[in-house]
């Protein structure tokens, strides 16, 4: 039974999804700040947070910043509906997804539910390590090591770098990537996808060359580039 901790200063709403998500089998702790939300998440060690933006002492944002300092548990954000900017800069700190107020809580347990199996995909039960150049993914311990040495990636990264890599040297599709990382059909507007490529190209750099690992092709998707030294067409 996973647990859910929920970061929100309406105590209302609190009280409606503890309700709802018992019923569909979660277990619900709360915090109606984000001082001690963010404390909570480290120390309570939950399956996952559905973080607010706006709270009271510390903001959702700077709870966010707190959170990723020591722990890599997925975050959803509430934000405002319109709030595009809070979306990516929630993105940007680290969240696995976000869903704007005001929401169906269906809709909130089926981004719950999408981003907890991101975490406990077939691959993370174990299989063969995935090598690409410098890069190496441990999907049973889903750990990434670029040179030997550790990467903290999300949840989301994670499942979004091992896609790529699966497939380096051919373009995925945005809608395949979506659907296998994030869960859902893309609508337009949505920079989700786009922003955790980008927070993947920060965290692992460039090529050895100098060259971009991941090439986008507008409109079209994303392609992890596999090494000259590698044989086109061989599995890593």
């Amino acid at each position: 039974m996973a647990q859910v901790l929920i970061v929100d200063d309406d105590a209302e709403l609190i009280i409606l999804l503890r309700d709802y998500l018992a019923e569909e089998g979660f277990t619900v702790a709360s915090a109606g700040d984000g001082e001690s939300g963010a404390r909570a998440a480290v120390e309570s060690a939950p399956d996952l947070v559905v973080l607010d933006v706006m709270l009271p002492r510390l903001s959702g944002f700077d709870a966010l910043r707190r959170i990723r300092e020591r722990s890599t548990v997925p975050v959803i954000m509430l934000t405002a509906r319109g709030e595009d900017v809070d979306r990516i800069v929630g993105l940007e700190l680290g969240a696995d997804d976000y869903i704007p107020k005001p929401f169906n809580p269906r809709e909130l347990v089926a981004r719950i539910r999408a981003v907890l199996r991101r975490g406990r995909s077939p691959a993370a039960a174990g299989g063969a390590a995935i090598v690409v150049g410098d890069l190496r993914l441990d999907p049973g311990g889903r750990r990434a090591l670029r040179d030997g040495q550790p990467v903290e990636l999300t949840g989301t990264e994670y499942s979004l770098l091992e896609v790529l890599l699966r497939e380096a040297g051919t373009v995925v599709k945005r809608e395949a990537l979506f659907r296998e990382v994030l869960g859902r059909r893309p609508v337009p507007y949505d920079r989700s996808l786009d922003v955790h490529v980008s927070n993947l190209r920060r965290k692992l750099g460039p090529l050895a060359d100098g060259g971009e690992r991941i090439k986008s092709l507008r409109g079209v998707g994303y392609q992890y580039v596999r090494p000259e030294t590698l044989e086109p067409g061989r599995g890593a």
